[in-house]
């Protein structure tokens, strides 16, 4: 008894209708093979690198210091910004009255201030007070016992409601029109030139994170030569049985790519360690200037931004080596 198929059995408009319905799973099929052997080939270049702990660590350490410092002079500008938009927050403009304008006559002043547009509210120190906290301060009592009059005029300090700095600017110049009003202060001028500066370390930043990102590619690249060359013998193996070169060089590219997250995961490692150590002088710094400021690390976005770049790092550096090394190798 032969044996026969049971499809062969099956009625022809059926038949066709199988045919066809493989025919449309083809694709999906040779996709789906596509995928596990990218995943087998992904997984299995992670098990080289963990048979090789020494050198594998060593090399993503190396990536990992690269990549920190751009991302720990990132955290610190970021730092020095939110602290900035904190004081730029707190934005104040002193309002110096003249000697003639009596208390009574600053306290119609302040009740008018405070009713104007763009003013979010507004504090009197009147010249006894502010004579007082002098005295108290500056050490010099004995001093100002010989002086015959209070030579400390009264203060308005007002707290605009915008921070914007032309609306401060309009603020001010409204207040400087007030006959009774003397000079008009605003300590937001080194506020612009911190803001200056913190533009000028983020464009060195940028060029930086260039340079040491080129450093991660050469180093990934090298790291790989030498993993070409030393399985020179398994490649030419490979091409005599006809592997492609697509298919030799698919584990190197995916061990660039571990390289480059595994440099990623040790950047964000030694930039926390870092924020962990200067976390409790900086606290304790603001503390005395009665801020509540703190050290902010890594978002879970830059987290993730600095793992992806590591990766890619990692791949193209691969990419450069296998593209220049691999078509070196033939057997003989």
């Amino acid at each position: 008894m032969t044996y026969r198929p049971e499809f062969l059995d099956e009625e022809p408009g059926r038949n066709r209708g199988r045919g066809a319905r493989l025919r449309r799973d083809a694709p999906r099929g040779r996709l789906r093979g596509y995928g596990v052997r990218h995943a087998q080939m992904l997984i299995a270049s992670l098990g080289r690198l963990w048979r090789h702990p020494v050198a594998s660590l060593f090399s993503v350490a190396v990536i990992g210091i690269a990549l920190a410092l751009p991302a720990g002079m990132t955290v610190l500008v970021n730092n020095v910004r939110a602290l900035s938009g904190a004081w730029n927050g707190a934005t104040r403009v002193s309002v110096f009255l003249k000697q003639d304008v009596d208390a009574s006559a600053a306290r119609r002043l302040e009740a008018t201030v405070s009713r104007q547009p763009g003013v979010k509210s507004v504090k009197l120190i009147t010249a006894d007070q502010a004579l007082a906290e002098f005295r108290e301060r500056s050490g010099f009592g004995a001093a100002l016992d010989v002086l015959d009059k209070n030579p400390l005029p009264s203060v308005l300090v007002v707290t605009p409601l915008s921070v914007d700095s032309s609306a401060v600017e309009s603020l001010a110049k409204t207040l400087r029109q007030r006959a009774e009003v003397d000079q008009v202060q605003l300590d937001t001028e080194w506020l612009r030139r911190l803001g200056g500066i913190i533009g000028i370390v983020h464009r060195a930043i940028l060029i930086i994170t260039a340079l040491f990102a080129l450093g991660v590619v050469i180093i990934v690249g090298n790291t790989i030569r030498l993993d070409i060359q030393n399985r020179r013998e398994e490649i030419e193996v490979s091409k005599l049985i006809g592997a492609t070169d697509r298919f030799i060089r698919r584990p190197f590219l995916y061990t660039g790519l571990w390289y480059g997250i595994g440099g990623g995961i040790a950047a964000w490692i030694l930039v926390s360690l870092a924020l962990w150590q200067l976390g409790g002088p900086v606290a304790y710094l603001a503390g005395l200037y009665g801020s509540g400021f703190a050290l902010q690390g890594l978002s879970f976005g830059g987290v993730l931004l600095l793992l992806v770049a590591g990766g890619a790092l990692g791949w193209l550096g691969s990419w450069f080596a296998v593209a220049r090394h691999l078509g070196e190798i033939e057997p003989a």
